[in-house]
């Protein structure tokens, strides 16, 4: 890939992805596969005002490692250094950029009761830190390309053709291949303008059916309203949290959910597929589920804690969009979820409450809006789902049909 285009990617990611400020710390996350570009978008934070970056290295193997040699005990405890970590990004709040590049498979054989069983426990402990955070900082999520990512999407090529071709469809899907920050601007505008319009039905309910036996009615809170695209922080910064992105996503309300939904995409989590499964929801928790694949790390999701077994997010996303008309599967949430209408299990997001700037977390999740240790995302969209909208009125709005908005926006 030609460095200028990797170098316009970089600076997307910087100035519209965490929107650096000046003198802000940067935390970047990423895996081993692309240290060029890792460099490249560190000078970029640096560029745009940053005072400090930091780049934390993960490497899969090495995890397996950890989870085999390790005691649950020490996986399960932070040390006085890794607690003042967490201090100290609590107190200065630094941008956060995930550069995801992981192998679908990675982490295949690993021991995932013992890896739930730590994060369980840790979990208490981090979530003071957490919620210190929420709605305080930018983050971001995007991707480069992995080998053995990109030899899942495409084994017929060479390694290094491989790679290019994953380049290719991660800089397309993410619109950095042309003047990237001037079509950031106008796509987040938008999704923007579609959410106006969801947000002017005063939504109660939203009905999903599709022919493979989704029947699904979700609730809405009364206060909450549809999001997408860019977002602030409380402080007023504006930022992309993911990138690629082509949904409009509410929190819905937790004990409010009933019917089955089937998936139309695999899952991938853990470094595993969860493929062909269904959940059936009374009163808006999780009752029954099945798997043809991976049913028993289905059933880890869904039992992490009590919040996990309620719906933390509906995101609406056409069947027609541009990630999938790529015809590909990614085998990854970040570009697989926006290929097709999802949910998630878990936590909600506080910010898609009406002036949640001036409400507690205590308060946003007393209106409904679920919490959790976990957000996992999973795809329901299908070229024949319908979705239609009951409002506070009465009215029954069609929202999608044939798998795509039954609306226009101006």
């Amino acid at each position: 890939m030609k460095k200028t285009v990797l170098r316009e990617y970089a600076r997307l990611l910087a100035q519209r992805g965490v929107n650096v400020q000046k003198g802000q710390e940067v935390f970047i996350f990423t895996g081993l596969e692309q240290p060029e570009f890792v460099q490249m978008v560190t000078e970029e934070c640096y560029k745009a005002g940053a005072s400090k970056v930091v780049v934390e290295w993960d490497y899969q193997p090495l995890a397996r490692v950890h989870n085999r040699y390790r005691s649950l005990k020490t996986m399960s405890t932070l040390n006085r250094y890794e607690l003042a970590r967490w201090e100290h990004m609590a107190e200065v709040l630094p941008c956060r950029l995930i550069l995801d590049s992981e192998d679908p498979d990675g982490l295949k054989g690993m021991n995932q009761e013992k890896a739930m069983k730590a994060r369980q426990r840790l979990y208490p402990v981090i979530k003071p830190f957490r919620d210190r955070m929420e709605n305080r900082q930018q983050w971001c999520i995007a991707a480069v390309p992995g080998v053995k990512w990109a030899k899942k999407l495409f084994p017929e090529l060479p390694k290094g053709k491989a790679v290019e071709k994953l380049w290719e469809e991660i800089l397309t899907a993410s619109r950095a291949m042309e003047e990237p920050l001037k079509a950031w601007e106008q796509h987040s505008a938008e999704i923007q303008r579609r959410c106006a319009y969801l947000n002017s039905l005063n939504i109660r309910s939203l009905h999903y059916t599709a022919s493979n036996g989704t029947d699904l009615t979700v609730g809405m809170i009364e206060q909450a309203h549809f999001c997408g695209g860019s977002e602030k922080t409380l402080g007023g910064v504006e930022f992309e949290p993911n990138i690629p992105t082509e949904e409009c996503f509410i929190s819905p309300k937790r004990g409010e959910a009933e019917g089955i939904v089937y998936s139309t995409m695999p899952l991938c989590s853990r470094g595993q597929l969860i493929e062909n499964f269904s959940i059936r929801f009374e009163k808006g928790r999780a009752v029954e589920w099945h798997a043809e694949k991976n049913e028993e790390l289905l059933t880890q999701i869904i039992e992490m804690d009590e919040g996990s077994h309620y719906l933390g997010e509906c995101a609406l996303v056409p069947y027609d969009s541009p990630i999938r008309t790529t015809g590909i599967l990614f085998y990854n949430t970040l570009f697989d979820e926006n290929a097709a209408c999802h949910l998630a299990l878990g936590m909600g997001f506080p910010d898609t409450i009406n002036d949640f700037e001036h409400k507690t977390l205590d308060e946003v999740h007393a209106l409904g809006v679920n919490d959790s240790m976990v957000h996992e995302d999973f795809m329901i969209g299908s070229k024949d789902m319908n979705i239609d909208a009951v409002t506070a009125d009465g009215r029954t709005v069609p929202i999608f049909r044939d798998g795509t908005w039954a609306f226009e926006c101006e």
